[in-house]
């Protein structure tokens, strides 16, 4: 029976949780994930559960955060002045933003905060510091 090993393309259907049992993702009620094992596309500690596994196994694996979405970095969260913020942006907290670097790379934030002189924003991804558990079944390998 062909097992995935690194560059093998595979398709799995997936549900991911949280430890209190709420669910973060899930490929339910859509097409399989598709991706090639070992290239980067998926959190490395997923990556490794799914290497080995079978066409048709099942498994469920818990990833702690170091190879999920890493670690919470409170030193990703910075305060912007209010008036910083064009009049037509939503400063809800939750909103997801993408703010530009000086070099001019993209980087994903979310609004922490907001008070009248300052709104805060986290460009941590908004998993980090979770381990995540994912319950996986491999559809096909290729």
């Amino acid at each position: 029976m062909t097992q995935a090993t690194a560059g093998n393309t595979v398709q799995i259907h997936y549900t991911g949780t949280l430890k209190d049992g709420s669910v973060f993702d899930s490929s339910e009620g859509r097409d399989p994930l598709e991706f090639e094992v070992g290239s980067g596309t998926i959190i490395p500690g997923l990556d490794r559960a799914i290497t080995g596994m079978s066409e048709g196994e099942q498994k469920t694996v818990t990833i702690p955060c170091a190879e999920a979405y890493g670690d919470y970095q409170p030193q990703a969260r910075q305060d912007v002045p209010r008036d910083q913020f064009p009049d037509n942006i939503p400063l809800d907290p939750g909103t997801r933003l993408q703010m530009q670097t000086p070099e001019g790379r993209a980087i994903p934030v979310t609004i922490a905060d907001v008070t009248p002189e300052a709104v805060t924003l986290d460009a941590n991804h908004p998993l980090a510091g979770e381990d995540l558990t994912f319950a996986v079944e491999v559809v096909s390998i290729r």
